[in-house]
């Protein structure tokens, strides 16, 4: 069975969460709901749905989220039964009606093919709740590297993870939880398949109240993104060709180049470069700094 895990904070958007999941066709799955102390609590708005599918509430007196969203995602995933599956939906994004009868209808094939990790079509909404993209297909079947290297949009709720893999190796705790869900998907598959399925769609809600849509918290993003690659390169480079390994340098430059007052930055890439015998590369990358320094002067 499907466990479908809301990690609740706002108010806002969460009734057309809530409706996506009553007009749902196949109505095998239980959702979970975990409250950070949100200072707005939705019993009421609960109790309209209290009848239609099948969930449990339960409010954590203490915030985690503010510190840790990863954390947050764990405990939440902690409330979970049985079930072997789970998606982690934030609490503003919308599933099209017939998300779980495909995850069923694929089911068979997913774990013949010994798949741990599902994605789906997505959209973009905005906070007037319209639809501010194109459906964004991805390939049926993707190496996790290549979703990575394909430098796709990724949002956590479009995502279902088999649960087993999500308990033994878990989240990694990046800033905002920004970049966790990609790492997810690259650990939770094994650094192996994906399978998407693309004849079901969530819309994932980009506004000035959710993190994806805030542009004050920039500078977090950033330093998420550096501590992703510098885990990748750190932990996982035998995974990696040496053209991919040179695209992850240049990403986690980036991240520096983006940043130059965290000098932080500067020392953990020379640290890599020297780490890898990699004089050349360590050369062009001051050079590179050097580049940008001026430019921007």
């Amino acid at each position: 069975m499907l466990a479908i895990i809301i990690p609740y904070y706002k108010l806002t958007f969460f009734e057309q969460t809530l409706e996506s999941l009553k007009n749902q066709t196949d109505q095998r799955f239980k959702v979970y709901i975990g409250d950070d102390a949100s200072p707005e609590i939705p019993i009421a708005l609960l109790e309209k749905y209290k009848d239609k599918f099948n969930f449990i509430y339960h409010r954590f007196e203490t915030n985690l989220g503010g510190s840790s969203l990863t954390k947050q995602w764990d405990r939440c995933i902690a409330l979970t039964g049985k079930e072997e599956w789970i998606m982690i939906l934030g609490d503003d994004d919308v599933l099209g009606e017939n998300t779980v009868e495909q995850f069923y209808k694929n089911l068979p094939e997913i774990k013949s093919k010994e798949i741990k990790v599902v994605r789906y079509a997505t959209q973009v909404l905005n906070e007037k709740s319209k639809v501010n993209s194109e459906i964004y297909y991805h390939p049926e079947k993707e190496k996790s590297l290549d979703f990575l290297f394909r430098k796709t949009r990724s949002s956590l709720s479009e995502y279902i993870f088999l649960k087993q893999k999500v308990l033994k190796i878990g989240f990694v705790d990046f800033q905002l939880g920004w970049y966790s869900d990609v790492l997810g998907v690259l650990e939770f598959s094994d650094f192996g398949t994906v399978s998407t399925i693309n004849k079901a769609v969530i819309r994932i809600r980009v506004s000035s109240v959710s993190i994806s849509g805030n542009t004050l918290y920039s500078k977090k993003k950033n330093k998420s993104k550096f501590d992703f690659y510098y885990y990748l390169l750190t932990n996982k480079r035998n995974f990696f060709s040496e053209m991919q390994k040179k695209e992850l340098f240049w990403e986690i430059s980036k991240c520096y180049i983006n940043d130059k007052k965290r000098i932080s930055f500067f020392f953990k890439i020379s640290w890599l470069y020297l780490k890898s015998f990699s004089i050349v590369g360590f050369v062009k990358f001051t050079r590179l700094i050097l580049f940008y320094t001026f430019k921007r002067k």
